[in-house]
């Protein structure tokens, strides 16, 4: 039976991509919470319906998600979704993940227990698709099982959705066990919308003379685009590597212009126009039918658009979660609940032991070989994001899983600290 309202609780809102992506798949925002002021500027000039809350997503002195919790089926909040921050599991960085104290994917799982919506929607970067974040994304399913809620992962193209560019994101959509056997994710079709095509009228709007050689040349998708921090300077579209691919696509990426070419702009092979703001944000998958506005000068705008989630994206999977919330189609087998999909079979071992336990031990109970090196860098990778406590024996070393070093709303983390003077210097990206 469907639900009387979607309302979704938005954390690490942004700019609004996500959440106008989950308006148009039927959605209705009952709170958008997000750090940058400008951001949150840009919500409240587009949605003044909106509840918009500016500040720390983890602050209790903002808003807390237990607000948001209803003994009443009929009132549970249908969706509680977020992006949370890139930079722990980005691999242009140091992949600190749990160790990153902007690592809030861990706390957003927290908050879906004190709000239990009945479905959850986190994305991020590819980064934490990568086998070194495997025990990190196996304790999030565990967790959620924990909570009696079925966790899905998927890598999804933005390309494959209508989008002229790769940006790939590494997704999390939760439901409750009643809901999850409906969940399907979003079809996806092969990509066909090029850079010159998405942006033939924005290109056109002073007559270039050179606009079909242009679009000739931007003939395929986009590279992502990267918002940037707010610890470097200008805006720009990426780095040395993203440069060069924008170069052969017609595009100077050095900077972002306040406006298309003019008429007699020079050739596109002679000198590569620079995208606005407004291009940027046709790649990032906005069009002219959203109205859509962002705040700030020309390089606020700019972070905002680059760091967003595209629309077509957040609507498609909107949509696909709408359904399992509607049980529409026929159920599903869950395989997710078979121990043999397991992201991680060594942080399974040790959290079920509740000991040290020897490698020789480990081996045993793995559903495949693994090599002493094999194993050592597995425990290793573990060790980033997880206390290991280990023993030297006769026989050799065991190991004993202490904890979890990431933050999950503990008052003594050091992400505390490490935020309030971050905050102060204005640092937070």
């Amino acid at each position: 039976m469907a639900l009387a309202n979607y309302g979704v609780v938005e954390i690490c809102a942004g700019a609004g991509g996500q959440a106008l992506g989950l308006e148009r798949a039927g959605f209705d925002h009952l709170l958008a919470v997000e750090i940058d002021k400008t951001a949150c500027e840009t919500l409240k000039a587009n949605r003044e319906h909106w509840d918009v809350k500016c500040g720390d997503v983890a602050d209790e002195q903002l808003w807390h998600p237990r607000d948001f919790a209803s003994d009443d089926e009929s009132k549970r909040v249908a969706l509680l979704a977020g992006g949370v921050p890139c930079p722990p599991f980005s691999i242009a960085g140091k992949q600190l993940g749990a160790s990153d104290e902007r690592d809030l994917f861990s706390w957003a799982v927290e908050a879906c227990d004190a709000m239990r919506p009945r479905a959850l929607l986190l994305e991020n970067v590819r980064g934490l698709s990568m086998p070194r974040f495997a025990a990190y994304r196996q304790r999030i399913l565990d967790r959620l099982a924990e909570m009696e809620y079925v966790g899905f992962w998927k890598l999804l193209q933005a390309s494959h959705f209508g989008v002229a560019q790769l940006r790939p994101r590494f997704v999390l959509v939760a439901l409750s066990e009643a809901d999850a056997p409906y969940f399907r994710w979003p079809e996806e079709k092969p990509a066909d919308l090029t850079v010159g095509e998405a942006l033939r009228e924005l290109m056109d709007e002073h007559g270039w003379e050179h606009l079909e050689a242009w679009v000739e040349m931007a003939n395929k998708v986009a590279p992502t685009i990267v918002g940037g921090s707010k610890k470097h300077g200008g805006a720009d579209l990426g780095p040395t590597r993203a440069k060069a691919a924008w170069r052969l696509l017609g595009v100077d990426a050095m900077g972002v212009a306040d406006d298309a070419p003019a008429r007699n702009a020079p050739h596109p092979m002679d000198k590569p126009p620079k995208l606005t703001v407004e291009m940027v944000a046709r790649l990032q998958g906005w069009d002219n039918t959203m109205n859509w506005h962002f705040e700030g000068r020309k390089t606020a705008k700019y972070r905002q658009v680059g760091n967003a989630f595209p629309p077509p994206v957040a609507e498609a999977l909107g949509r696909s979660i709408k359904n399992a919330l509607d049980h529409i189609g026929e159920p599903r087998e869950m395989k997710e609940l078979d121990d043999s999909t397991a992201h991680d079979h060594v942080y399974r071992i040790l959290k079920e032991a509740g000991k040290h336990i020897g490698m020789a031990s480990i081996k045993r109970k793995l559903p495949e070989p693994y090599g002493d090196g094999q194993l050592e860098r597995r425990i290793a990778h573990l060790s980033r994001d997880f206390v290991i406590d280990i023993k030297t024996t006769k026989q050799g070393p065991e190991y004993k899983l202490l904890g979890f070093k990431g933050f999950i709303g503990q008052d003594d983390h050091d992400r505390h600290a490490f935020f309030a003077d971050r905050l102060t210097r204005s640092r937070i990206s």
